[in-house]
Parts: C-alpha cells; sequence; structure tokens
C-alpha cells in the first residue's frame, strides 16, 4: 500500500484528487489536521511517511514546501511553480513516447497546467512531423469553468445573483497577455515563440476548450486536413485517455454548437480539426478538474507508483 500526503488537501485540486484516492484499496492517504496544516513540523513529520507528497498549494508555497520536504522526498507538484524548472519531470505522459518512462524514473515531477494541455498535445505533433514550422507564430483561445481559478473564483460566481451572472456569463481575462500558462505552453510545443493566449472564464463550474486557428498557407505546402488529421491519430493511437475525433465531425455539435462539458467528471481528452481547404481549426476538449488538474495528477501517481495508469480514474 502506498502511503500518501496531499499537501493542500483542503483546495480545490486537492480535495478532487482526496476524492480519486480514497475509495483506493492500494492507497494509504496520510491527513494533516487543520490546526496543523501551516506547522512545518507536522508537515516534515508527514512528508518523511510518505511514498509520494502532492503539493496542491499557491506558488510561493509550493517552493517552500519543496524545501521542508528535503531531497528524499519524492514530490508531484501540481502548482505552476516547477512546470519548466531544471530538475524537473513535465507530468504530461502523452508528450512524447519516453515521457512515461521518465515520469516513472523522477523524484520531482511536476503536473502540468489545465490550458496548456490541450495547446501542446495539439501542436507538439505538427511540428515534430514537420507539417508546421515552429516558426510559425500561433495564437490560442482557450474558455474553462470558473473552478479552474480555485475557491476563491468559485464562491465569487456561486455567489452571483441573476442580473450579475448575466453580467460575469463569459470573461475574457489576462489582457496585459503574460498568463502564467504561456512559459510552459511555449517550452513544450516546441514553438519557436511564445503563442499568443487569449483565456476566457464561464459562468459555469467545469469543463473546457482550447482552440487553434491556422491557416494552410502556414503549413508545410500541400499539406492538407488529412494529413494533420492522420498525424494526430498515428500520435495518439493507442492513449487511454487522449481520442483524436473524425475530421469536421458534426456528429458531436448541438445543432452546430460545440458543448465545453462533455468530457466533465472523466479524464478524457478530445481532439478534434475542423475546416476547409484554406483554414483548419484545431480543438481540444477535456474537464479543467479532471484530465485538466486533479485527473492528470492520478495518472501522474499512478505511473510514478509503477501501477495501471487508469486505476482509480473515469476513462
Amino acid at each position: 500500500m502506498a502511503r500518501i500526503f496531499i499537501d493542500g488537501q483542503a483546495g480545490t485540486t486537492g480535495l478532487e484528487i482526496s476524492e480519486r484516492l480514497r475509495a483506493r484499496a492500494d492507497i494509504e492517504l496520510l491527513e494533516i489536521a487543520d490546526s496543523d496544516r501551516k506547522d512545518a513540523a507536522a508537515r516534515t513529520q508527514l512528508m518523511a511517511a510518505a511514498d509520494v507528497v502532492i503539493l496542491c498549494l499557491p506558488d510561493a508555497a509550493a517552493r517552500e514546501a519543496v524545501v521542508i520536504a528535503g531531497d528524499d522526498c519524492r514530490i508531484l507538484d501540481a502548482s505552476t511553480a516547477h512546470r519548466i524548472e531544471p530538475g524537473w519531470t513535465y507530468g504530461l505522459p502523452e508528450l512524447q513516447p519516453q515521457q512515461r518512462d521518465a515520469i516513472t524514473r523522477a523524484p520531482r515531477v511536476s503536473n502540468p497546467g489545465c490550458y496548456p494541455q490541450g495547446f501542446i498535445l495539439l501542436v507538439r505533433p505538427l511540428i515534430d512531423a514537420g507539417l508546421l514550422d515552429a516558426q510559425v507564430p500561433l495564437s490560442v483561445f482557450g474558455i474553462s469553468g470558473y473552478s479552474g481559478g480555485g475557491k476563491a473564483l468559485i464562491e465569487k460566481y456561486s455567489s452571483f445573483a441573476a442580473p450579475q451572472a448575466e453580467a460575469c456569463n463569459t470573461r475574457p481575462y489576462a489582457l496585459g497577455l503574460h498568463h502564467k500558462h504561456v512559459p510552459e505552453m511555449h517550452h513544450y510545443s516546441g514553438t519557436a515563440a511564445a503563442p499568443l493566449f487569449s483565456p476566457v472564464v464561464g459562468n459555469y463550474y467545469r469543463g473546457m476548450l482550447i482552440e487553434v486557428p491556422l491557416f494552410f498557407s502556414q503549413l508545410r505546402e500541400h499539406t492538407d486536413l488529412a494529413a494533420l488529421h492522420e498525424v494526430l491519430s498515428e500520435r495518439y493511437a493507442g492513449e487511454k485517455f487522449v481520442d483524436v475525433l473524425p475530421l469536421n465531425c458534426n456528429a458531436i455539435l448541438d445543432e452546430g454548437f460545440l458543448s465545453t462539458t462533455q468530457c466533465n467528471n472523466s479524464n478524457r481528452l478530445q481532439l478534434m480539426l475542423f475546416g476547409h481547404e484554406e483554414h483548419v481549426l484545431l480543438v481540444a476538449r477535456y474537464d479543467n478538474l479532471g484530465k485538466g488538474a486533479a485527473g492528470s495528477a492520478v495518472q501522474n501517481l499512478n505511473i510514478m507508483l509503477g501501477v495501471e495508469e487508469s486505476v482509480g480514474l473515469q476513462p
């Protein structure tokens, strides 16, 4: 039985991870009293007793926790703090064929961000295959349920009365164009320049879409929709949690509209391509609290522990 300590268990992601682990017979959750959550000695003791420590903390607190844990403690960090930090392994198993082996061996794993996963999994294979030149500047649009903002945003949106709820139905943010996920998107996608990222928060709890628009004039000569689809399909063939849907898949649309929530409460990530001879839209759909956060963390934990990576996860 593996002993797991979640430092920051009371947060949104921590609660979601706990829910997935609590029912498992192969996991013992080491829990800290509410009064000791900021007690370094109590946390150190639990970290020393754990096989893996999962950090669900703000970035600064996550960095402090790594110091408290010491070099002998195996860590899975769900914050943004270490995602492009040297010495940390990026916890996106589908990134490249050797990534699972790296996660299995790693003493320090950084869980990926919600928005970057869809962007990276859409773009990286096309660059690796030479269909998309790394020098092409990219823009990416993302919309997520408000749970992605943590407890404060959840409380705020949950308390909206009808007029305010309508006014805050869909709100772009990070308009200074320095969203904290951009360095991660840039680092792991293979793009030469950081993408221009436009995120939006929707007035619903969970579920997200990522969209990357492209002109075919930006792609390798004679590339068409079928070629793009073939690269993605071959890259993710056999993946447990990543599905490449048929081209221009109208069957998933509701009177022409694409739902943001159809992958909710699962660890499923769907990749889609829509377009014609001039334009293509790359789309990813998943649950920002599932594959985007807690589900991804459990998937990484399973790999770190050497068990089947789908254990405890909804496909």
